[in-house]
């Protein structure tokens, strides 16, 4: 590169002084030159805002006026940072001190790539991967994600496996690289999402608008991982269910939609039944709140302006079958397992 394009890390915080105070001083000690560390407060109580000022004052502060969630709270952060390049980091990551040149250097390389993640890994056991990520995000063509590295609750040691940069679907939004030129001009989050699967809709979006999303397996870095709500939360739960419906419906075609959400439907219902054999009444009521939240939503199009349906078979990475079928019925636990021509090329 002949010159050293500016990158902004944005970390939304949220009550976070705790991960703060344990990762924000490997962000300080990153290596590139043209770097704004950018703290979005998200209406915090706590002291985490106080802290940062205090110990770091080279850190750029903006604050929301109250908690707008992952999706509203960078939506209006990052209308007010100036950068050629956003980086939207999780509090709960420890990065090394080189982690973004690798990642630049690939988007630098083709003007079409407008998203990219590093590999992810989990703090707690730096061999495995991390399920917020891991080695890439994909999709089935019935909506379900799953990454390279981790397929439903199998997640895989790091052995140099995935060590190929590539195409994905998506990219993780605990560490996702974006041109700023392509945020604004994919509208940037719905906000209907609030927290989960955004960076799904956001990178399905872009590839709806000819864009590619990327992994950079030169770039490591390590995530906790349910900092804001763990899995047993009927929240989570609720989001979970609500966003994949939403998914579906604003980024597949109008006839593809109508058949899969429909089946979904059926295969939510089965999850509900089993929450209930399993004693987890909140969970099975999150489900049955998350369809009637997307009803009453069916009939309410998109505000994102980037917001295009494409072609199925235009989509790179997404699994041409199902990966339920695959994994608990063909017993493809590992990505591996999966022949290469099963994806959309």
């Amino acid at each position: 590169m002949n010159y050293t394009p500016k990158v902004a890390a944005v970390i939304l915080n949220w009550n976070g002084l705790k991960h703060l105070q344990q990762f924000l001083p490997s962000v300080m000690a990153s290596t590139w030159q043209n770097l704004e560390i950018v703290l979005g407060d998200n209406g915090s109580t706590d002291s985490s805002v106080e802290w940062v000022s205090s110990v770091y004052p080279a850190v750029t502060i903006i604050k929301n006026d109250e908690n707008y969630g992952f999706t509203g709270g960078y939506n209006r952060v990052l209308e007010k940072v100036d950068a050629d390049y956003f980086i939207l980091l999780n509090s709960d990551i420890e990065v090394q001190p080189s982690w973004i040149e690798p990642v630049i250097g690939l988007m630098e390389s083709d003007e079409l790539i407008a998203a990219a993640s590093p590999k992810i890994l989990s703090y707690a056991d730096k061999r495995m991967f991390e399920h917020a990520g891991a080695a890439g995000g994909f999709i089935d063509s019935f909506g379900y994600p799953f990454c390279r590295g981790r397929i439903f609750y199998e997640i895989e040691e790091d052995r140099g496996q995935y060590d190929q940069s590539g195409e994905v679907f998506w990219a993780s939004g605990a560490a996702l690289f974006i041109k700023k030129k392509y945020w604004q001009q994919s509208g940037g989050f719905d906000e209907r999402f609030f927290a989960h699967m955004e960076e799904i809709d956001l990178c399905w979006r872009l590839k709806n608008m000819g864009y590619k999303v990327m992994y950079c397996a030169e770039s490591t870095v390590y995530h906790v991982g349910g900092g804001t709500l763990n899995t047993e939360n009927p929240f989570k739960t609720y989001l979970n269910f609500r966003n994949n419906l939403l998914l579906l419906k604003n980024n597949l075609p109008f006839g593809r939609a109508t058949f899969v959400i429909g089946l979904r439907f059926w295969l939510d219902l089965l999850a509900l039944f089993r929450f209930l054999g399993e004693g987890k009444r909140k969970d099975a009521w999150a489900v049955s709140k998350a369809h009637q939240n997307f009803v009453r939503q069916l009939f309410k199009s998109s505000k994102q302006k980037g917001s295009k349906r494409g072609s199925i078979k235009s989509l790179t990475g997404m699994y041409k079958g199902s990966i339920v079928s695959a994994f608990f019925v063909g017993k493809k636990t590992k990505f591996t397992d999966i022949p290469p021509e099963f994806f959309y090329k």
